[in-house]
């Protein structure tokens, strides 16, 4: 299909690009990669009167040091990001589910910023960064990522606002796991789940877990993660801390599952998640 009539922008700075959303309202659209924006315009699924490309900014892009975190650009891409060598030692949680999103023309194209954004709860880095308890930083302010994701495909971005960069702290010597069920490859995952696993002889000390596509939002798995604080780590203890990793969710129902199937492959793909992230190979 073709896309309706829109104005299109592309500022070279961030204060260009602030300006034109405050111009625009609400109407108004950022394109960053346009994996998820360009095919909502062919669809007719959104109405911008203008779209406002940041491609050129620069400065919205690249990996540095900052400490006790990573502070990565809103634009850089997942392929730069998958193999960083920053976020692969201090961030393999990031690196490693960023390798599943899509196809390597998507990863080539789409950015971490513009993937946040969208807001889609079927996405798989709104849940990486929920538990990994990142920060996003506007042109206005600083959001923990657990505020960030407000509604379906709603953000806290105001329609003058513009997301800069993603503040992920450093989880050095954690083990990590991305785990998800799609049904072909490059589709969205049917249910997905972030595990990122501190130990401490042989028992789990502290877990963070991410459900992808189990709410309007993504959302932690609060009562496995208390479960998970202090068990051994090892099959049966993690049979019985997963069992509750639905609990709080509200899952959909649609042609590729109903909540019961999503809560079911929340259980199972929790406990997988969980015992790969405790396993001794996979550490960052």
């Amino acid at each position: 299909m073709i896309p309706a009539a829109f104005e299109y922008a592309r500022p070279d700075s961030i204060g260009e690009a602030v300006r034109l959303l405050s111009r625009g309202g609400d109407e108004t659209k950022v394109l960053a990669g346009g994996q998820s924006l360009m095919p909502m315009l062919r669809m007719r699924l959104s109405f911008p009167d203008l779209v406002v490309d940041v491609g050129r900014i620069d400065e919205l892009r690249g990996v540095r040091d900052d400490g006790d975190r990573l502070v990565i650009g809103a634009m850089t891409t997942h392929h730069d990001v998958m193999r960083d060598p920053l976020v692969r030692e201090h961030a393999g949680l990031l690196a490693a589910a960023t390798a599943t999103v899509a196809d390597p023309a998507v990863r080539h194209r789409g950015t971490l910023g513009g993937s946040l954004a969208h807001a889609d709860p079927a996405g798989d880095l709104p849940a990486v960064v929920l538990a990994l308890d990142a920060e996003l930083v506007t042109t206005e302010r600083t959001i923990r990522a657990a505020e960030f994701f407000r509604d379906y495909l709603q953000s806290a971005l105001a329609p003058d606002e513009l997301l800069t960069q993603i503040r992920v702290p450093k989880l050095t010597g954690w083990g990590y796991h991305y785990e998800k069920f799609h049904r072909v490859a490059q589709a969205w995952a049917v249910v997905g789940v972030a595990a990122a696993v501190r130990r401490d002889n042989g028992r789990i000390a502290e877990a963070r877990i991410g459900l992808t596509n189990m709410a309007p939002t993504p959302v932690r798995a609060s009562a496995t993660e208390e479960a998970l604080a202090g068990a051994d780590a090892t099959g049966p203890a993690v049979e019985e801390a997963t069992r509750d990793a639905a609990e709080g969710t509200r899952p959909s129902a649609d042609a590729s599952a109903t909540p019961e199937y999503r809560e079911h492959l929340a259980r199972v793909l929790t406990r997988r998640a969980v015992l790969a992230a405790a396993g001794p190979e996979r550490t960052a």
